[in-house]
């Protein structure tokens, strides 16, 4: 395998280091540029990153004859496959300090191959991590500590195909390792979608957004994942389950319910028979401004109440809206947006419009739904979501820091925590640094009940200090999230970046069933250790 491997089902090469395509990330003098905004950060980029600086070591383990075949020593494979896509991640590796590599890194087509890796790997101590496009941002595909004295990367993405379709049940059962694009390829011909779009959406898996309960394409109703999973088939070391396909049940606590989110811990997610949904026929958006972000925070919390729906209901705020494109004259805008397979949506649009002008926002409906050009803050919003990743690494190699963070909380603490976050992460920023942060929010999901702001943290670090800062960044957001009892995460999973903040949310009694849980299903505890549990 090469340093940049392919996308399946692309012949575009994927960067091993940063996120994405490796032929999209920033120039240099792109790079330089955007360090020219930020003061304090570095004269010139850091040079991108190439494996054989690493000095990758030899394997500590060798598989036996009938199991060689789906492994490799290749050093460029094992560093493409020794962490996720966080930023500390991406400045780890611009400074040559990845932390622990993996020995091997295997590539199963199915159930049995990967029942026998795991056999192999619990008779000899090495550690597994499941992992399935690696574009985790939370720690959640890498090893960390010594316990193990072997660690054994399980790529799944030779697992990636549409194996079944009931159109009767509107349902397809699929492997796991299948990336958003190819799954989608797949379904379309049927006229069907899974239609579960987050921003990792080429570089992510099925298996990963159901490992990790990811948030995705709606920002309303269908938030998550979870909402589209009919059945789960799961490889242990214990054994190989799979959960009955039903509509709902309430027979007792939900099997499936057990390793969603349990982030490759418990078990391997191997196949799912997923709900799907006929493609949208009509879509209609536009945007709306606003002057007072807390009156915006009131009119998107009247649209969530509102029986609506929304697909798209994104509040970004000033600097938000600001680097986006969306808006240059310091105003918040509301991305919103309404999509339908069977009928016409500008009624609800225009609707939605009105409860957002009732609170000070200004935004007009398109002139029909259906093959109208969108709206140009709606269309600036979109190119800077699925280019931000990138221009992140950018700035990564001018040395700045660059964090982001997602929480969720009830409606009546949004406000203060938005305000709490701002004020004390920039705090601890400026105490870390010596520079003013850029902190930026939005809110990417939005419910009855509460929203799900997503932060953005950019700041000049001190060359060579910048894992050591994005730590104390992190530690005063948790924290700020803590008081105001925020979600540690909505949708970015725990891995390993996220434990101390995961270990003070989740009851005692629960905790005491999840470690119960994994001594039955792993008792050698060789699945993704450190992630979720100790």
């Amino acid at each position: 395998m090469p340093a940049t491997a392919t996308v399946p089902g692309t012949s575009r090469a994927r960067s091993w280091w940063g996120w994405g395509y490796a032929d999209a990330h920033p120039d240099d003098a792109e790079c330089a540029a955007m360090g020219a905004l930020l003061p304090g950060t570095l004269g010139r980029p850091l040079p991108v990153p190439r494996v054989a600086d690493l000095r990758v070591g030899r394997s500590r383990v060798t598989p036996p004859g009938a199991l060689a075949h789906l492994v490799t020593a290749d050093p460029e494979a094992r560093a493409a496959h020794a962490m996720g896509k966080a930023y500390r991640d991406v400045i780890r590796a611009l400074r040559g300090r990845p932390g622990r590599i993996p020995d091997l890194v295997a590539r199963p087509t199915d159930d049995h191959e990967v029942a026998d890796l795991l056999d192999w790997a619990g008779e000899h101590g090495v550690a597994v991590i499941p992992f399935g496009g690696g574009s985790s941002v939370v720690g959640g595909v890498e090893y960390r500590g010594d316990a193990h004295h072997a660690v054994l990367s399980l790529d799944l993405t030779s697992m990636n195909r549409v194996l079944e379709i009931d159109s009767a049940s509107r349902s397809a059962l699929i492997q796991a390792g299948a990336l958003g694009p190819l799954l989608e390829e797949q379904l379309r011909p049927h006229g069907l979608t899974l239609r579960h779009f987050p921003q990792s959406f080429e570089f992510s898996t099925l298996g990963g957004w159901l490992a990790t309960r990811a948030g995705g394409h709606y920002a309303t109703v269908h938030t998550r994942i979870d909402d589209f999973v009919q059945s789960l088939r799961v490889v242990t070391p214990a054994g190989t389950g799979t959960s009955w396909r039903l509509p709902a049940s309430g027979a007792g606590p939900s099997p499936d319910r057990m390793f969603l989110g349990s982030e490759g811990t418990l078990g391997v997610i191997t196949e799912a028979w997923m709900r799907l949904q006929e493609r949208p026929r009509y879509k209609a958006s536009a945007s709306v401004s606003f002057t007072d972000f807390h009156r915006a925070l009131d009119a998107v919390r009247a649209i969530a109440q509102s029986d609506l729906a929304p697909a798209n209901c994104r509040l970004l705020d000033p600097g938000e809206a600001l680097l986006s494109g969306a808006s240059h004259d310091g105003s918040s805008v509301l991305v919103l947006g309404f999509e339908s397979a069977a009928t016409r949506v500008d009624g609800r649009l225009a609707a939605a419009l009105d409860l957002a002008r009732a609170h000070g926002g200004r935004g007009e409906a398109p002139a029909a739904d259906r093959d109208t050009p969108a709206d140009a803050a709606v269309t600036a919003w979109r190119s800077a979501f699925l280019r931000m990743p990138y221009l992140r690494d950018g700035l990564a190699r001018m040395g700045a820091v660059v964090e982001t963070f997602e929480t969720a909380a009830t409606w009546e603490r949004i406000p203060a925590l938005i305000d709490t976050v701002r004020t004390e992460v920039g705090a601890a920023a400026l105490k870390a640094t010596g520079h003013q942060a850029t902190i930026t929010c939005r809110l990417t999901h939005v419910y009855p009940d509460g929203a799900a702001p997503y932060f953005t943290v950019a700041v000049a670090g001190r060359p060579g200090d910048e894992v050591e800062i994005w730590d104390d960044i992190k530690a005063a957001a948790s924290d700020a999230l803590r008081r105001h009892h925020a979600s540690i995460t909505h949708h970015h999973a725990v891995g390993r970046d996220h434990r101390p903040g995961y270990d003070l949310q989740r009851p005692e009694p629960f905790a005491l069933a999840l470690r119960a849980a994994k001594d039955a299903l792993d008792p050698r505890h060789i699945l993704n250790p450190g992630a979720l549990l100790d």
